[in-house]
């Protein structure tokens, strides 16, 4: 476009310049060898023009005939290349769509026609053929060629990867990646593989050198390496904690500053500040995460934040969190927990029971039986709460690749993956969905004193339990008043291995009805002591 606008301008030059002197009559004399020439200025101009355009035209031609034979060469050398490179582009796709012969094929053709030195692609052809036919060996060779070229040493150091990921060479697989991230560190591939390989041997700093390495690619993900780089300090800064508190607190404190939200970072900071006997400002971090992130492992530091406080001061902080984050399931839990350890089991109860409907879960209702257990002791309660957990979703808990890890940890014990412990349930159970009023008022009331239950000793002989136990053919009908003396009853039919049992034992003693659940405080205590057991608690069996 640009040469045709410059040749019209060139025409448009000489127009002009023509135009110009045909307006102005002229006439241009030349005397040669004896001779005059005069011509007319338009008619010089022309012939002027002419000539330039001859010797233009000529030294073209002759220029052209010179340099035919390498014109010659040229156009089949291209024509060749054109071919190898349709061959090269024909096989690769046949490669990608698993065709290896095609792919084989068509990599010798283009072998024959585009040099390999020319054209490092080539390699990378035979060795995709090879790994289709199945001849790992000549594909790994192919990919040790290509690792030896500058050009292609990511290729072939990439292809070395997925090979010994595929042998399952893991340590050979974090080497390569290691050698590929020091060459490319923007390589994501190769990035997150040396920072396994470093992560796994707890070199902290040479991970944090390769996030920050990786960080400053053009590509980066800066929110996934900020991730990263506060993992990695808040992992540092958990070994420097017991030798080294101070620079324990300088790493998870930058490591707080990249994640406010990250629960380890700002646990680990308030650590390392109590073991610097600075709980006020341990207090303020863990305060501010818990109206971020509700946190049973941020309940458990602020309510044990001094060593040697009483039950009482530990519920008071427990209330504290309460207030900060009101309505929240972990705040109840803390609260009951605290409260259970005090033995004020009212508030207990209450704390846990609120959990339960805001979330009924598998710890909820297990507070509650050791509630019940501390309380009452009653066993028919306790089972009902421990049926309810076992139905209930289970608690959230740090999980890495399907294992319930006890506290958190930077990678995950499987794979070695960084940042791979989650806060999360560890599975989900199917069943049926329990149904929060229902699980709570199934309960029975808790008594207004406790009962001792009597028991049937274990010396006394089965006839005398068969005879204080009512008949079933005559219910019985408590009376509110005093019970009168009964009259004696009719010896009744006992089954064949009850008369076995009785053998010499005189006939049954008469029925005598139980008198009702509360006898009142009124009720003679000689009265109540003939009666032999509750008509609530009495022994059936038949």
């Amino acid at each position: 476009m640009i040469r045709t606008l410059f040749f019209l301008a060139i025409v448009l030059a000489l127009g002009l310049g023509f135009m110009w002197l045909a307006e102005r009559p002229g006439d241009l004399v030349v005397t040669f060898g004896g001779y005059q020439y005069q011509v007319t200025l338009l008619a010089a101009a022309v012939i002027l023009v002419a000539a330039f355009a001859a010797m233009m035209i000529s030294w073209w031609i002759i220029r052209g005939v010179w340099r035919s034979p390498y014109a010659v060469t040229r156009y089949f050398r291209v024509r060749r290349r054109d071919r190898g490179y349709q061959a090269l582009s024909t096989g690769l796709i046949a490669a990608g769509a698993g065709d290896g012969g095609t792919a084989r094929r068509m990599g010798k053709q283009a072998a024959k026609l585009i040099s390999s030195d020319q054209e490092p692609l080539i390699h990378l052809l035979d060795a995709q053929a090879a790994l289709l036919e199945g001849d790992h060996t000549a594909a790994r060779a192919k990919f040790e060629a290509m690792a030896k070229d500058p050009e292609t040493r990511l290729l072939g150091l990439r292809g070395l990867y997925l090979e010994a990921e595929r042998i399952g060479d893991r340590n050979a697989a974090r080497q390569i990646a290691s050698e590929a991230a020091n060459v490319s560190p923007q390589l994501g591939w190769a990035s997150a593989a040396a920072l396994e390989m470093k992560t796994v041997a707890r070199d902290w700093d040479g991970a944090i050198s390769l996030v920050d390495a990786r960080s400053r690619a053009p590509n980066a993900d800066r929110a996934v390496t900020s991730r990263q780089r506060a993992v990695l300090l808040t992992a540092k800064a958990l070994e420097e904690l017991d030798s080294h508190p101070s620079a324990a607190k300088t790493l998870a404190q930058e490591a707080h500053r990249l994640q406010p939200d990250f629960v380890p970072a700002a646990v680990t900071l308030a650590r390392a500040d109590i073991r610097l006997n600075d709980q006020r400002k341990a207090s303020k971090v863990l305060e501010a995460i818990w109206k971020r992130s509700p946190h049973p492992d941020v309940a458990d530091v602020y309510i044990h934040l001094r060593h040697g406080d009483s039950t009482f001061d530990r519920l008071e902080r427990a209330r504290r969190l309460r207030k900060l984050r009101s309505n929240n399931v972990e705040s109840e839990l803390a609260v009951a927990r605290a409260a259970l350890d005090a033995g004020e089991f009212a508030e207990a109860r209450a704390a846990a029971e609120a959990a339960v409907r805001l979330e009924p879960r598998e710890g909820a209702f297990l507070l509650l039986a050791d509630i019940e257990e501390a309380e009452t002791g009653d066993q028919g309660r306790i089972r009902h709460w421990l049926a309810q957990a076992v139905r209930a979703p289970q608690d959230p808990a740090w999980v890495a690749d399907g294992v319930v890890l006890e506290k958190w940890a930077p990678t995950s014990p499987v794979t070695g993956q960084l940042d791979g412990v989650q806060w999360r349930p560890p599975m989900e159970r199917f069943g049926q969905v329990i149904e929060v009023e229902n699980a709570l008022k199934s309960v029975p009331a808790l008594p207004a004193a406790p009962v001792e239950p009597e028991t049937l000793k274990v010396d006394e002989p089965l006839t005398k339990a068969l005879s204080e136990a009512p008949a079933p053919q005559q219910p019985v009908q408590p009376e509110p008043a005093r019970a009168a003396e009964p009259a004696p009853a009719e010896e009744e039919k006992r089954p064949a291995f009850v008369e076995d049992l009785v053998e010499d034992e005189e006939a049954t003693r008469p029925f005598q009805p139980p008198i009702p659940d509360d006898p009142g405080p009124d009720a003679d205590d000689d009265e109540a002591e003939n009666v032999p057991a509750r008509a609530g608690s009495g022994l059936r069996l038949f």
